[in-house]
């Protein structure tokens, strides 16, 4: 429910009136909103980056095209910046599993500048 009332404070979607008994009730387009922030939100977009997205809803297809080959290509980015740190991070235990000296430790002498 504290999703809901981020949501309702970002200006995504509108509180509705609460009765005088009982719960409020949010239409079905308030609810399909959601959905689709939690989605977009799965592919990897951010708030700020689904409010463009709802923003361009009901424009040409290209805008939105855009924004998902430059969050691809961030997605990318990322995924080989991982790639390399799973290298490293590979090699450094190979070295702590090949060392015979307790003295000292490869990954901590790899962290000391």
């Amino acid at each position: 429910m504290e999703t809901v009332r981020f949501y309702e404070r970002k200006g995504l979607i509108v509180q509705p009136e609460k009765p005088t008994q009982g719960y409020r009730h949010y239409p079905d387009e308030t609810i399909a909103k959601i959905r689709f922030i939690k989605r977009a939100q799965e592919l990897g977009f951010t708030l700020d980056e689904v409010i463009s997205l709802l923003s361009i809803e009901e424009r040409p297809c290209t805008q939105v095209q855009a924004l998902a080959e430059h969050k691809l290509l961030t997605i990318q980015d990322k995924m080989n910046d991982l790639k390399r740190l799973e290298k490293a991070l590979a090699t450094l235990l190979n070295q702590c599993a090949d060392n015979d000296d307790k003295s000292h430790c490869p990954i901590i002498d790899s962290l000391q500048p």
